[in-house]
């Protein structure tokens, strides 16, 4: 698997990604958006941001990258990123396809991508992101499967993703809403000619929604790489959203509220890659601290004070705006 080259690095940052769904397009539904891009969000503008995030992450031991057909342009940044640094062919590539965007550029279109995780699609996708990518993608996973996605039934699916894996792609999926747990285990049941289809998971995990570790465990144990998405709860875990607990953990470490709150996910024994989204290359510095916190038992009981009901939580992140 291509997540074995991550087991030999030797800098504490190896087991933080980065995903580009903030730098990839205009509009996001993170917090405090516009402070971060302000109004240089043109396609130019938003390729050197991500440039210059790829490059500092790179510089500080990142070696995952994490993009998706959504993403408005980020699987064609990060192309030109890879052709432009052909010498680092150490990182690990992320795409994730069964969502089309369709903002054209714009943060106050009326839809901002559309979900289908049918066959035609998955063709479709896949031959956009091989000609953007072609062999420097390592892993293709399906974009938010939800307990009743046709991804889980689709034989035909799990036939030409079987191919895709014959040849040598990874295959996973990513999940979302509060039934995560019940997506994970219901894709961990998938095979074909009795062989497990999916090689890894991204879920979200953070301080506020802890819902799906049971599950991510179980994954885990089953010889999967958990990705852990959302460790910030798009931008609530961080300043000066945060609630008072973390902010009183992080003052304690002397450190950003960010770094905490993926520091927490980083003890978990199952993650294997927690994502950075940051915007800004102040915010990916601070997020790499994650790696040096080592939180108490205290500070520990302490942010488990956060967790929401996952309803609730899902609720509230789809009332999100796009900024």
């Amino acid at each position: 698997m291509p997540f074995a080259r991550l087991a030999t690095a030797t800098t504490p940052t190896c087991h933080i990604g980065l995903g580009l769904a903030a730098v990839g397009r205009p509009g996001y539904i993170n917090l405090g958006r516009d402070e971060d891009l302000g109004e240089a969000r043109g396609v130019e503008a938003l390729r050197d941001r991500t440039h210059e995030l790829l490059d500092a992450a790179y510089a500080q031991g990142v070696r995952y990258f994490d993009v998706a057909r959504s993403y408005g342009r980020s699987e064609e940044f990060l192309a030109d990123w890879l052709n432009a640094n052909p010498g680092r062919d150490d990182v690990v590539v992320g795409s994730k396809w069964g969502y089309t965007y369709t903002a054209d550029w714009s943060t106050d279109a009326e839809t901002h991508e559309v979900k289908d995780h049918g066959l035609a699609t998955y063709e479709r996708q896949r031959a956009e992101s091989d000609d953007l990518l072609g062999d420097r993608l390592d892993l293709y996973q399906i974009h938010s499967v939800t307990p009743d996605s046709p991804a889980l039934t689709d034989k035909d699916l799990h036939a030409r993703l079987a191919e895709a894996a014959a040849q040598g792609l990874t295959i996973g999926f990513s999940t979302s809403g509060p039934a995560q747990a019940d997506a994970v285990r219901a894709a961990l049941a998938v095979t074909v000619d009795g062989e497990p289809l999916f090689r890894t998971v991204q879920s979200t995990y953070n301080a506020l929604e802890t819902s799906a570790a049971p599950a991510l465990a179980e994954a885990h144990d089953a010889g999967l790489t958990v990705i852990v998405k959302e460790g910030m709860a798009n931008g609530r875990l961080a300043d000066p959203y945060a609630p008072d607990a973390l902010k009183a953990v992080a003052a304690r470490t002397d450190l950003g509220c960010d770094a905490v709150a993926l520091a927490l996910i980083l003890r978990q024994p199952w993650a294997g890659v927690v994502l950075s989204g940051a915007a800004t290359t102040v915010q990916l510095a601070s997020n790499l601290h994650a790696a040096a916190v080592d939180l108490d038992e205290e500070q520990l009981e302490r942010l488990a004070t956060l967790t929401e009901e996952p309803g609730a939580y899902w609720e509230r992140r789809g009332r999100l705006p796009w900024h």
